[in-house]
């Protein structure tokens, strides 16, 4: 009996296990492959972040006297923003590595200022044109002494048994080897993988290279610049500049481009079109030593900026972030509320850190480094995360660190994580205008307009993510 007992028993396990087995086996089958899956716009959406591959130039992306510009990076900007989306940049100058990009879903959109091509239409979607351009060759111009021996291109019949050195992945390839058939003739094309066309400009200008092909709207901007230059020969018809998303990304596809019609009638897109192509600041701002491509200076005071930060153990350029949100590193600035100088110290505050308004600026930077080490001190011991840090920091900086302490009283009484900001600490601070939270018995700081401090927050970040795609560490 005993036996006929553990054998009905065993039966049994063994058909659970099976069943068990049975079950995990048919789930592990039938469930989605992650990384085969499209990612289109409703799930850019869910995640509520649009990733974008930029080239870093004078006119797609760069930062500007603490400010990030640039044609695409302003309405790459626009949309996400109309979208609720945050907007992450990801520099690429190389086309071939941000097509990869593209192909395994690191990036949604290339935004290169891609010409449309027959060859590029079978790998990618394309946008709604967001401007046009022509290729043109950029050589010096005519020789004015014995010491330079580049003859001179009146004509593309004249391109026979030329070296021109080009972006790799360009259009200008295409047309090369078009313009070589239709002159019946050989031109030596030579591909750089790392190089972007202004820095081939560049190299053409100091008689490196003899000749390159570029966007006529890159070429006209470094023409101011490079005043040896000519650009006069065109090398192809116009042709229409826009994004690429994979093909798999038709809704994002039809998302902008139902965008970008009506965007394209407005009044802003027609400053920024002339903003960036035609005005005459553009060469002003690439010859500045504020222009992020030419000596990578955010400000005048860098050189103290990083001596803050080694005090403090922060980037420098996270520290110079804060001081664009500040004074937008105007040292004579004054607030409504009585806050002076580059730091923008309250009265109190600059008394307790040894500086007033006759301060040098040197000292005032000095002194916003020393107060900021004495609000890391006020950050509990329990928030180890350094990004976490920073931003606790920042909050109180901008709000005072008694609202900073209120919320995480909050987090801790309503069960969050009272070590992390994002959604937790940032969300009982950003709600402390509400009288649920600011009269809950934990609050001792009363009242406090949340949005402000987590919006400063908000910005000095992105700035400064902005500072580490085109400004070098150091």
């Amino acid at each position: 009996m005993k036996y006929s007992k553990l054998k009905y028993l065993g039966f049994i396990a063994l058909f659970v296990v099976a069943l068990v087995f049975g079950k995990c086996t048919l789930s592990t089958k039938e469930a989605p492959d992650e990384d085969n899956t499209a990612v289109d716009f409703p799930e850019i959406l869910n995640r509520g972040e649009l990733i974008v591959g930029v080239s870093t130039n004078s006119t797609d992306y760069f930062v500007y006297r603490g400010k990030p510009m640039g044609f695409q990076y302003e309405i790459l900007n626009k949309f996400a923003k109309v979208h609720d989306l945050k907007l992450k940049i990801i520099v690429e100058n190389d086309l071939i590595k941000s097509t990869d990009y593209l192909k395994n879903q690191d990036i949604d959109i290339i935004a290169q200022s891609l010409t449309i091509t027959p060859e590029r239409k079978e790998i990618f979607e394309f946008t709604e044109p967001i401007a046009q351009t022509r290729q043109v060759l950029v050589q010096r111009k005519r020789p004015i002494n014995e010491t330079d021996s580049i003859e001179f291109i009146n004509n593309q019949l004249e391109l026979e048994g030329k070296t021109i050195h080009i972006q790799k992945g360009g259009a200008a390839y295409d047309r090369l080897r078009n313009i070589a058939e239709e002159i019946a003739g050989n031109i030596r094309i030579v591909e750089n993988d790392s190089l972007e066309m202004e820095e081939l400009i560049r190299l053409v200008s100091i008689g490196t290279i003899d000749y390159t092909v570029c966007d006529e709207n890159v070429a006209l901007i470094n023409d101011y610049f490079y005043r040896n230059i000519d650009i006069s020969i065109p090398v192809s018809f116009p042709q229409n500049l826009a994004w690429a998303v994979r093909k798999e990304s038709k809704a994002l596809k039809d998302s902008i481009n139902k965008w970008l019609i009506e965007y394209k009638e407005t009044a802003e897109y027609n400053y920024l079109y002339h903003k960036y192509f035609k005005s005459s600041r553009g060469p002003q701002t690439m010859a500045s030593v504020f222009y992020s491509g030419k000596d990578g200076k955010i400000s005048e005071y860098d050189a103290v900026i990083q001596e803050a930060s080694d005090m403090i153990g922060w980037d420098w350029r996270l520290l110079a972030s804060l001081m664009f949100q500040e004074s937008r590193f105007n040292p004579n600035a004054v607030s409504w509320a009585g806050a002076f100088g580059i730091m923008q110290f309250m009265p109190s505050t600059a008394q307790s850190m040894g500086i007033n308004q006759n301060s040098s600026i040197n000292e005032q930077i000095l002194a916003g480094a020393r107060y900021i080490n004495y609000l890391d001190k006020l950050v509990p011991e329990s928030v180890t995360s350094h990004q976490d840090r920073v931003k606790f920091i920042l909050a109180g900086y901008n709000i005072g660190f008694g609202h900073v302490q209120d919320a995480i009283r909050l987090a801790e009484k309503y069960k969050q994580n009272p070590n992390v900001w994002d959604g937790n600490v940032e969300y009982f601070l950003l709600h402390k205008s509400n009288p649920k939270f600011y009269e809950d018995d934990v609050v001792r700081n009363g009242y406090c307009t949340g949005y402000q401090p987590v919006n400063y927050v908000n910005e000095i970040v992105e700035r400064y993510e902005h500072y580490r795609n085109v400004i070098p560490l150091s």
